[in-house]
């Protein structure tokens, strides 16, 4: 296989608010989101205007903030040949118990040292908020997480994000946009990220949400392939475990 897809774990986090409503987070933290909301509210007066209140906002947004959301699925994803084709090999850590999602992937990474990650904004949302997770759960950080005070270049993060850039950062790109742009099928077919929270706390479906992010993952895999000037890989070629 050609080295650039050689150790590459794919990656994608899923994360809800901490609970299913503002009023059963503790006073001190009702507190706290308050004040994060009104410093949410100056930075993106068009998205919390002034008819919003601190709970709606916390039910449609404490999910993409570690200190104010937990992880339910982590999804990832490793390419590997057989008789000279390329599969794609996807596995979920999802459970209401975020130590147990936490811990259990801390496990895999233990079986996959030198492996380096691979992802959709990973470096300034999935990878931060697993390591910042990892530290309020009192659990040890894998090695493979330990990047403060790491150099730039001794950081070993792929991510789909920035090599669409080409220094270009005044932009965000969606993973749904560069799939409509390469061809390649959307993971967006039944949920999205918006809707991750209602599908857990309203629907209490959790197999729903990590099916959507294993999509995630595997849309992420196959937007690498096409920057890397490969094939993608087709549906028949994807397992799922």
């Amino acid at each position: 296989m050609n080295p650039l897809l050689q150790k590459i774990m794919f990656i994608d986090i899923e994360t809800v608010p901490m609970t299913s409503c503002y009023s059963e987070m503790n006073e001190e933290l009702q507190h706290l989101w308050d004040e994060k909301f009104r410093s949410l509210q100056k930075r993106m007066p068009e998205k919390y205007n002034d008819d919003t209140t601190p709970a709606q906002a916390f039910e449609n947004s404490a999910g993409i903030y570690a200190e104010f959301g937990r992880i339910i699925c982590i999804s990832v994803g490793f390419l590997f040949t057989k008789n000279n084709e390329r599969f794609f090999r996807t596995k979920s850590f999802a459970d209401d118990d975020e130590i147990r999602v936490l811990a259990d992937f801390s496990q895999l990474l233990e079986k996959y040292p030198d492996y380096n990650f691979c992802g959709h904004n990973i470096k300034e949302f999935d990878i931060p908020y697993i390591c910042r997770r990892m530290l309020i759960n009192n659990l040890p950080m894998p090695l493979q997480l330990q990047i403060n005070n790491r150099k730039p270049w001794e950081v070993n993060l792929m991510d789909t994000l920035d090599y669409w850039k080409f220094g270009d950062y005044k932009n965000y790109t969606s993973l749904r946009l560069l799939t409509a742009v390469f061809g390649i099928p959307s993971p967006k077919d039944d949920i999205d990220g918006s809707q991750v929270a209602r599908v857990y706390y309203k629907e209490n479906n959790l197999p729903r949400i990590a099916a959507y992010c294993q999509k995630d993952v595997l849309a992420t895999a196959q937007v690498w392939l096409r920057m890397n000037g490969h094939e993608i890989i087709s549906s028949e070629n994807v397992q799922h475990i």
